[in-house]
C-alpha cells in the first residue's frame, strides 16, 4: 500500500491485517531488484519480524529476481516457523547467545538485525545486557563481509518535552535505566566492529511499531473501550504503522556506512495522548475520562524528519490507524497480550 486513497475503511480479519503488512510497495520492489545477495532475518520470531520477512519475501517475488530470505530465531512458537515455511522464508532455528551456532549461520550479504530484550528486565538484568550486547559481539563479528540494518530504540535518547518536537538523530544518547543502557551497549558493539571491519551499519531507532494486535493505539483505545481512565502524565508518543517501519527497515539496506548511519523510524506526529483518546471516545459513542492532568512531563520523542525525508511519509496516516484499531477493538480481534508500556519513563521493564 503506497496510496493513502487506496486504502480500505476497515480491517476485519488477520488474513486481510497480515495481508496489508506484507504488501510490498513499488519503491521496496525496485530496491530488491537492484541489491545484490540474500537476506537473513535474526531475531525473525519476534513481534515485527515475522511480517518483515514476508515482506521481504513478496518483494523479492514481485521484482522477479532469484534472492533467498532467510529466518532466523530459536522459534518457540512452532506455529511461526510453519507460518514462514509457508510463505517461501526459509528457517534456521539458532540461539544467538551462542558463538558457535552463530558461526554455523551462513555469510548472507544482507543482516537485518531483530534481536533485542526489554520487558522482564527488572529482576532478570544480567539475561538484558546479555541478549543486547553479547549477542551483537557475535553477530557483529560473523557478518563483518555483509550489510547490517540493526533494530534500535528511541528509548536510547534523553527524555524530552512535548514541545521539543523529538529527538532528532544529532541529539546525543542518555539512556535512563538498564535496559536503555544495555540497547545504547547493542549500539555500540556494532558500531566497534564496523568501524573495525568498515562493515556498513545502519541503526534503527523505532518508536512504537503499531500491528492492531498491539502496539500504542491498542492500549489507548483498549481503555477507552472499557471505560478506564487515561493517564496524561506521558501526554504525547510517536507511532508509525508497522508495514511502514518493516518497509524503511529494508529499504535501510541502501543506506548502510562506516562509520554507522543512524536513521530515526517513526510517525511525523507527535501524538496527543488526549486527541487519540478522544478520536477513540467518539468513535465507540463514550465517554472517557482523564488523570494526571496539567503535568509538565518529559517523554521518548524522536524525529523522524530525515527519514520521511528518505522514503516519503508514512503510507498509512494516524487517523485511518486510529479507525482501524477502534474497529478491531469493537469487534473482539485477537490482541497479542503484549502492552507496550508506553507511558513508562523510569526505565524499568
Amino acid at each position: 500500500m503506497s496510496a493513502w486513497t487506496s486504502l480500505p475503511t476497515s480491517v476485519e480479519t488477520e488474513d486481510a491485517l497480515d495481508a496489508l503488512l506484507t504488501t510490498p510497495p513499488p519503491d521496496l520492489v525496485e530496491m530488491m531488484a537492484r541489491i545484490d545477495g540474500d537476506i537473513i532475518v535474526l531475531g525473525i520470531g519476534g513481534k515485527m519480524g515475522l511480517t518483515l520477512g514476508v515482506l521481504a519475501r513478496r518483494a523479492i517475488e514481485a521484482a522477479g529476481v532469484r534472492k533467498s530470505v532467510i529466518g532466523v530465531s530459536r522459534f518457540s512458537d512452532p506455529m511461526c516457523r510453519d507460518t514462514l515455511e509457508a510463505q517461501g522464508v526459509q528457517t534456521l532455528p539458532c540461539d544467538l547467545l551462542d558463538r558457535a551456532a552463530v558461526d554455523d549461520l551462513p555469510r548472507v550479504k544482507n543482516v537485518i538485525y531483530m534481536v533485542g530484550r526489554k520487558f522482564g528486565t527488572k529482576g532478570a538484568e544480567p539475561l538484558t545486557w546479555a541478549s543486547n550486547v553479547s549477542v551483537p559481539d557475535n553477530v557483529g563479528q560473523h557478518f563483518r563481509e555483509s550489510r547490517l540494518v540493526v533494530f534500535s530504540t528511541g528509548c536510547v535518547y534523553p527524555l524530552v518535552p512535548a514541545v521539543s518536537g523529538g529527538c532528532t538523530e544529532g541529539v546525543a544518547p542518555d539512556p535512563v535505566g538498564e535496559y536503555a543502557q544495555s540497547c545504547l551497549g547493542r549500539e555500540r558493539v556494532f558500531e566497534h566492529w564496523s568501524n573495525t571491519f568498515a562493515t556498513p551499519l545502519c541503526l534503527v531507532r523505532l518508536n512504537y511499531a503499531i500491528d492492531l494486535r498491539y502496539g500504542v493505539l491498542y492500549d489507548i483505545g483498549k481503555r477507552v473501550f472499557e471505560g478506564r481512565p487515561i493517564d496524561l502524565g506521558v501526554s504525547h508518543f510517536n507511532a508509525i504503522w508497522q508495514g511502514d517501519a518493516n518497509h524503511w527497515a529494508l529499504r535501510c539496506l541502501e543506506h548502510c556506512a562506516s562509520p554507522a548511519n543512524v536513521l530515526n523510524v517513526t510517525g511525523p506526529e507527535t501524538a496527543s495522548v488526549r486527541f487519540v483518546a478522544e478520536a477513540f471516545a467518539e468513535l465507540f459513542s463514550a465517554g472517557v475520562d482523564f488523570v494526571g492532568e496539567g503535568t509538565d512531563g518529559r517523554m521518548y520523542l524522536s524525529n523522524a524528519a530525515r527519514a520521511i525525508a528518505q522514503f516519503g511519509y508514512p503510507s498509512v496516516p494516524l487517523i485511518t490507524m486510529i479507525r482501524w484499531q477502534a474497529g478491531w477493538i469493537q469487534r473482539g480481534g485477537r490482541s497479542l497480550d503484549k502492552p507496550t508500556h508506553f507511558a513508562v519513563v523510569d526505565g524499568e521493564y
